[in-house]
């Protein structure tokens, strides 16, 4: 899970460390068939020599592979790769997600999902789904909703729209993604004084109203477009709140 709290401060990106660069070596190395599952890495002392790094380095590179599956320590044996690394899931790492382009290009890649996904809700939802989904709203809508709870609201009504759509995938993902962008999304949001305002409220509340609209009324053509629209603006917003904070 993100880790990162709301009150945390947005941090400029930060260089890659010593211990990220022998991660991604070696990450690199068997992602290019270099090495393959089952098949065992170099020592640490050639790693030390070839990477111009210490063991410490080397150490915890390989712990946080071993993590993260891709890797594992046989003892007495040395450090083999797992016979499952080629079946690796897809990631978003909090350390991913340090700097405002990062949350924008996830909300790019929700943009295509969040429309093919509002069209399959309006063909498939019900009426436990609608009430769900109403139920968000009616937490957006409140003036005295703080930014994270309202935040929070979002995601889950775009979670609602996942369950309706009746892809378990769909959820799966918008699960995967809300974790992540929930805390970033707050921090950012939070510095700019135009994104807490009664009129972004109201921006936000008319743009989820057509979505929910189109999906009551079965309509799956305009749910499609109420959601690429609400995502569209939602990518200029943040667009908006990364060209004022270079100011």
């Amino acid at each position: 899970m993100n880790d990162m709290t709301p009150s945390d401060p947005p941090r400029a990106r930060r260089r890659p460390s010593l211990v990220d660069a022998a991660c991604e070596h070696i990450r690199a190395s068997i992602r290019d068939g270099e090495h393959w599952p089952g098949s065992q890495l170099p020592t640490e002392a050639v790693y030390v020599e070839s990477l111009g790094v210490s063991r410490t380095v080397v150490r915890e590179a390989v712990a946080r592979l071993a993590a993260e599956g891709l890797v594992e320590a046989r003892q007495g044996k040395g450090v083999f790769v797992s016979e499952t690394a080629r079946y690796q899931a897809f990631q978003v790492t909090r350390e991913e997600l340090e700097n405002l382009d990062d949350v924008i290009q996830l909300l790019e890649l929700r943009l295509g999902v969040e429309t093919e996904m509002a069209g399959l809700a309006a063909e498939r939802r019900s009426e436990v789904d609608l009430m769900d989904m109403r139920r968000q709203l009616r937490i957006l809508g409140q003036s005295d909703v703080g930014m994270d709870r309202s935040v929070t609201a979002d995601v889950t009504f775009h979670r609602a729209i996942a369950k309706a759509s009746g892809n378990i995938y769909y959820g799966k993902l918008i699960e995967f993604l809300g974790v992540r962008l929930v805390p970033p999304r707050s921090v950012y949001l939070r510095q700019s004084d135009a994104y807490m305002d009664d009129a972004y409220r109201a921006v936000i509340g008319q743009e989820h109203e057509a979505i929910l609209d189109a999906i009551a009324a079965r309509d799956a053509e305009r749910a499609h477009a109420a959601a690429r629209t609400h995502m569209s603006e939602s990518l200029k917003r943040h667009r908006e709140i990364k060209r004022l904070a270079k100011k």
